[in-house]
């Protein structure tokens, strides 16, 4: 074979290489694209698996920061619950930082210390502290409180009895307005005439008459915080019980002056004296003799009115009656004539009667009844026409009323003796 055939063999097979090389460099070229692809959309997922990640490793620790807050909530709750609880007592006397006289509950009087956290200058005669029970010791100063008792007393929606719903006590009525609102309203008349005004007014009378619903006007027309308690809430079981919630009903009148005191059923802690020897009766007499040194003793009731009501002043004990303490014994008598006929007009205006009835007849068949009893009298009137299926109460209705009004009052008549409300 000639040397011109090897070159042109030669030539061929090298041009067929390139072929295959370039054939080979083009699948290359495609299989790079693919693992280019193949390797964004790894990394695109890669990214979104990350975020995902981060997502719900931010939710984890949101999760576990709030598993951690409940913990400590429920651990506080938990130290709160296992705290054992502290006794009450009272200051007596500091004799030292280290040596403080306090009074338990119990009435017992002990030396004891005060914890570090205990600011010592909050520790004065008569302040409430709280107590370890084990120990005794002061383990925090209390704020000044006042019995649920005497907080309830305070009248915070005014009633809505004004002076024209009382009839017939027209001069009971001026009496009570010069000798309670006046020295509140206007004191500068006292000082003028160079008097001081009334310390006390008790309001003496049979039941019924009006005395509860003058202090409810009183407490409607005065600008002033009112006061109301009964008598018997300040009769308490243990000693010296009474005589503290008497102080704090004091109190809370200075703290919230100009204020109306009004102390009703007044003889359930101001009957007479006797010397009995049962703990009940001392404990009333220690309660009677803490509401004296109120009414006039060395703190002064400046801007403080005291209204009492009883019916039964026949029991009341002389240390009350004498001036001083009520100065002003009031008389609520019966409603005469004219008094009747205002109070039914009063107690009738909202009625609807028929034509032919004249309510002034029966102001005049209605002695000896009382302003409670001529209220009844209009509703037993009504209860007759609702019982006969009237549409309006008629002149029988008010008949059979008065029947059983005057039934009523007889038979009550009999039981009562003779001077009580004297």
């Amino acid at each position: 074979m000639s040397s011109t055939e090897n070159e042109s063999k030669s030539i061929s097979s090298i041009s067929e290489d390139e072929h295959v090389l370039k054939d080979e460099i083009e699948n290359l070229r495609e299989e790079l694209k693919i693992l280019k692809g193949q390797v964004r959309s790894m990394e695109y997922t890669s990214n979104l698996e990350r975020e995902a990640y981060k997502r719900e490793l931010s939710a984890a620790y949101d999760e576990l920061n709030m598993v951690r807050r409940e913990r400590n909530l429920m651990k506080r709750q938990l130290d709160e619950v296992m705290k054992p609880p502290m006794l009450i007592g009272e200051v007596i006397e500091v004799l030292s930082e280290d040596e403080i006289i306090i009074k338990n509950g119990t009435g017992q009087t002990f030396i004891t210390t005060a914890a570090n956290e205990v600011d010592m200058k909050d520790l004065d005669i008569s302040v409430r502290v709280g107590l370890d029970r084990n120990n005794l010791v002061i383990m925090r100063a209390l704020t000044r409180g006042k019995d649920p008792v005497i907080m309830g007393s305070e009248l915070i929606e005014r009633p809505i009895v004004s002076y024209d719903d009382i009839g017939g006590l027209e001069d009971v009525i001026t009496e009570v307005k010069e000798t309670v609102e006046l020295p509140l309203t206007d004191p500068k008349v006292f000082k003028r005439i160079g008097i001081d005004p009334p310390s006390g007014v008790l309001l003496v009378g049979p039941p019924g008459t009006g005395k509860t619903l003058l202090a409810k006007a009183v407490a409607n027309s005065a600008n002033c915080t009112f006061i109301r308690i009964v008598g018997s809430e300040l009769v308490q079981k243990f000693i010296g019980e009474g005589g503290r919630l008497v102080r704090e009903l004091f109190q809370m009148a200075r703290d919230k002056k100009p204020c109306i005191i009004f102390i009703d059923e007044l003889d359930a802690i101001g009957a007479k004296r006797l010397g009995m020897d049962t703990t009940g009766d001392r404990e009333v007499q220690r309660t009677l003799m803490q509401l004296l040194a109120e009414m006039d003793g060395f703190h002064p009731l400046e801007d403080i009115g005291i209204i009492a009501a009883t019916n039964r002043k026949d029991i009341l004990d002389e240390a009350l009656l004498r001036p001083g303490r009520f100065d002003r014994i009031i008389n609520v008598p019966l409603p005469d004539e004219g008094g009747r006929k205002k109070i039914l007009d009063i107690h009738t205006k909202d009625l609807k009667m028929a034509k032919d009835v004249d309510i002034s007849d029966y102001s005049k068949k209605m002695d000896d009844l009382s302003g409670a009893d001529l209220k009844n009298f209009c509703t037993e009137a009504g209860m007759f026409a609702i019982r006969r299926k009237h549409r309006t109460i008629k002149k029988e209705d008010f008949d059979s009323a008065l029947v059983k009004i005057r039934e009523r009052d007889e038979s009550k008549a009999s039981e009562v003796p003779a001077g009580m409300f004297n």
